[in-house]
């Protein structure tokens, strides 16, 4: 597995994002202690979690919780793997997404967080969501304190604009070290917040990242068909005897070397085919073909 640079560590060029795992549709308990297994066992170190990823009116934590109980039954070692979580928002019953960026709130999710995981401190803690009803300076003071206390070692946000990311960056330093936005071949919005990342020596994490090749889980029960707009990714996936997830992945790679993508699984051979996207190494020729498909970047 190929590796890229997150606030000075080492990490898997291909994350895993464990959130298929515990909303609607989630697999039973030991498929989803196989997938996360099959995940490291393919040499990815970068998990993707967040408190908030459980049924609507679930008590928050059931991912974190997996997570934890799938590192705990893993037969190897373990110390190379980066656990990143968020805060900040909630799924209460009805199934709506809300926002609670207050600094209270954040401090004390972290550390219920912090607990779940069974760690001393969380590797790498992101504000899930900017909460417009609490200044954007607040919510990010509170990863400051977190950090100061040794409650976090990391910090980031997402879905963050480029103004926010250089204000958290003037807040936190150094200890800014992700931003993690919704990108893909079929949603490409975050261009200027990807390319303000490679300015700011920062990690960028797509969420999403398969948009356009296949549906998120946010948009329902995943499958695997994509959007016919975007052929030449199933062309160059035939061309290579691969998927076109696989190509839309190593697509994503080849963007920036800032970008790390945490696609989400729910079956093991689901993330060894996007595991081994790390070591897809596009041409010149195909790159290009990509990039005509998904089309002019947004202004």
């Amino acid at each position: 597995m190929r590796r890229r640079t997150l606030g000075g560590l080492r990490v898997s060029a291909v994350g895993l994002g464990v959130m298929p795992l515990s909303i609607e549709g989630r697999p039973d308990e030991e498929r989803a202690l196989a997938t996360v297994h099959a995940a490291l066992d393919a040499g990815v170190t970068l998990l993707d979690t967040a408190d908030s990823y459980h049924l609507p009116g679930e008590e928050p934590g059931h991912n974190e919780h997996l997570v934890a109980r799938a590192l705990a039954a893993y037969g190897g070692d373990t110390s190379s793997v980066l656990v990143a979580t968020k805060g900040g928002r909630g799924r209460p019953a009805g199934g709506d997404w809300t926002v609670n960026g207050r600094p209270r709130h954040l401090k004390a999710a972290a550390e219920a967080s912090r607990k779940r995981l069974g760690v001393e401190a969380i590797g790498l803690y992101q504000l899930h969501k900017p909460d417009p009803a609490v200044p954007f300076e607040e919510s990010v003071g509170a990863l400051r304190e977190l950090l100061d206390a040794g409650t976090i070692r990391l910090a980031g946000v997402s879905n963050a604009d480029a103004d926010q990311i250089r204000r958290a960056h003037e807040i936190l330093g150094d200890r800014l070290v992700s931003v993690q936005n919704r990108y893909s071949p079929a949603v490409r919005d975050s261009e200027p917040e990807l390319r303000l990342c490679e300015e700011l020596g920062l990690a960028f994490l797509p969420w999403s990242p398969l948009g356009g090749l296949a549906r998120s889980s946010l948009d329902g029960p995943s499958r695997t068909e994509g959007d016919r707009r975007f052929a030449a990714f199933h062309a160059v996936a035939a061309e290579r005897g691969v998927s076109p997830q696989r190509v839309g992945l190593a697509w994503l790679m080849a963007r920036s070397p800032a970008v790390v993508p945490i696609p989400g699984a729910s079956r093991p051979r689901t993330i060894r085919d996007s595991a081994a996207a790390a070591d897809l190494l596009l041409t010149a020729e195909e790159t290009a073909r990509l990039d005509e498909a998904a089309g002019p970047v947004p202004a």
